[in-house]
């Protein structure tokens, strides 16, 4: 079986693969709401997807969230991430210095564990971003989602290798098949990419088709995947207890049980 890098979290390496389920409340109380259904669950990692959250404009506001996730977590680590509209978020009242500054502002806060940003953002945020993360002890995914296509394999591997190139502690990679050839070739691009880089990485094909990489992309080197704990944040995702149930099964099929 292929073998990713573990992400680490506190400086020591965890268990492959990562399952993060999304929160995409709009209020604090949905919000909270949404842990208290999650927590039982028993995810790996919560994503606070901050750009479904209407009082983003206010730091304090988004700072007091993230202290309420984590109190109310019970020790699941959180991964924060604010999704431009470009690459399948939602419009938030915001530019992009304001967004860059509330990275800074959440990161000092100490209330999160991973921060995601962009890679295609522009390059002097990006570093200002892998700035505050560094000085905080937080960890930074740079990540890129075509929503339409999947691009070429050596494209994707690029994409990749361009997130370690800057900087990056975790390499994510989102894209949208077309076809199970196009399945194929990000699950070859993951293979190919978990063995060559320094760093781990995440990878996933959207929508139907694309759910097969959900639920065995973490045997081609992917080290996290991401489901359904209350709501969706993105096409194909799978409920946590069915994706439980399935890598039981490869796990135990794998190891000859």
């Amino acid at each position: 079986m292929q073998q990713g890098k573990p992400i680490k979290l506190n400086g020591k390496p965890v268990k492959l693969p990562l399952i993060c389920t999304p929160l995409v409340g709009r209020t604090k109380a949905q919000i909270l709401a949404e842990v208290a259904l999650i927590v039982g669950k028993q995810p790996d990692l919560l994503e606070w997807r901050v750009d479904f959250f209407e009082g983003i404009g206010n730091s304090s506001a988004v700072i007091d969230v993230a202290a309420s996730i984590k109190q109310a977590a019970g020790g699941i680590p959180i991964l924060f991430t604010r999704r431009s509209i470009k690459e399948g978020g939602q419009e938030i009242p915001l530019n992009e210095d304001a967004v860059v500054a509330l990275y800074a502002e959440v990161c000092k806060s100490r209330t999160v564990d991973i921060v995601d940003f962009e890679m295609g953002n522009d390059p002097q945020h990006i570093r200002q971003v892998r700035a505050a993360s560094k000085a905080n002890d937080t960890q930074l995914i740079l990540s890129f989602h075509h929503f339409q296509q999947t691009p070429p394999l050596e494209s994707l591997n690029q994409k990749f290798l361009l997130a370690q190139e800057l900087g990056a502690d975790i390499a994510k990679v989102a894209v949208m098949p077309q076809s199970l050839d196009d399945v194929l070739t990000l699950l070859t691009a993951t293979s190919q990419s978990s063995q060559k880089l320094d760093i781990p990485l995440v990878s996933m094909s959207m929508g139907g088709p694309g759910s097969l990489t959900r639920l065995f992309g973490w045997t081609f080197g992917s080290a996290m995947v991401f489901a359904i704990g209350g709501s969706s944040s993105a096409p194909g995702q799978v409920p946590i207890e069915d994706l439980n149930t399935v890598m039981g099964i490869v796990q135990k099929a794998i190891a000859g049980k």
